[in-house]
């Protein structure tokens, strides 16, 4: 199976603009995609989907980005574009694990994490980091068994775990680094309170080049979770998903025939290719 994983985030009518900030705050960072509904951008190779979906929705820092900054002066000065306007979670300065680090939900809700550190130990510049909080909380190790079971190319690199004393749950993942498809994810439980939880404003698209491979992600990843329209659908520990044909770009981008593939795939839950390539 060939197929390419990266994250959408849900904007109201402000995609655009959003995605020039980010290109502006981020070194080697286009936009590849403009449409009035997706506007798509490449950070250091990656790509990340900006929707215009409405206000039902909004990113909030259960699903945030770990950006891995070379320098200083790098850090500080994306900090300095993605904070105006946004709030500080936590503040710029060193840790434990870090000379340089902060945490900051931008002006649009999106949450961004930022750590002077070498991109190279990594493997790629931005990383997603998974929150499990709430109901969710204490089972990041149980989900991480769950995704690297579904996806090829998957392996844990890392599971810390918090110890007696430390500041959650004895047993609770700390900090987790896991691949999916050679992408790495970031996972943590987190016992503590919080006003947020997954939801559609953060989401994750997986391209598929067959309707087999459609139906495997579509069937193990709505096991014991819900199917939505559009090939949305939400898993079992309520992160969205969208399984979608890697066609469907192009055909969007066809004036002759963009409308009448919205029209159809409106109608859809898991997406039909062949009903798709017959318009």
């Amino acid at each position: 199976m060939k197929n390419q994983i990266y994250p959408c985030i849900w904007f109201d009518g402000n995609a655009k603009e959003a995605a020039v900030l980010y290109c502006s705050a981020f070194k080697n960072t286009r936009i590849i995609d403009d449409t009035p509904m997706v506007i798509n951008f490449e950070l250091e190779g990656q790509k990340v989907m900006c929707l215009n979906g409405g206000p039902m929705f909004k990113p909030n820092p259960s699903i945030s980005f770990f950006v891995v900054c070379e320098t200083v002066e790098e850090l500080d000065n994306t900090w300095s574009k993605l904070v105006e306007n946004g709030t500080v979670l936590m503040p710029l300065d060193k840790y434990a694990w870090s000379e340089r680090y902060g945490w900051l939900n931008d002006k649009y809700g999106v949450s961004w994490q930022l750590f002077k550190g070498k991109p190279e130990d990594f493997g790629q510049k931005m990383i997603p980091n998974l929150l499990f909080t709430g109901k969710l909380s204490g089972k990041t190790a149980q989900a991480i068994e769950h995704y690297t079971g579904i996806f090829k190319n998957s392996s844990v690199r890392t599971i810390e775990k918090y110890k007696a004393g430390e500041n959650d749950i004895e047993g609770n993942i700390k900090h987790a680094q896991f691949k999916l498809n050679n992408q790495l994810f970031i996972a943590m439980d987190s016992s503590i309170a919080h006003h947020f939880a997954f939801t559609e404003g953060n989401s994750f698209v997986i391209e598929c080049e067959t309707q087999e491979e459609i139906d495997y992600y579509w069937n193990k990843l709505t096991e014991g979770g819900i199917e939505s329209q559009c090939g949305w659908l939400k898993d079992k520990y309520d992160i969205s998903w969208q399984i979608v044909p890697a066609v469907l770009s192009e055909l969007m981008q066809n004036p002759e025939k963009s409308d009448k593939v919205i029209q159809a795939f409106l109608k859809m839950k898991k997406f039909e290719i062949e009903i798709l390539m017959a318009i």
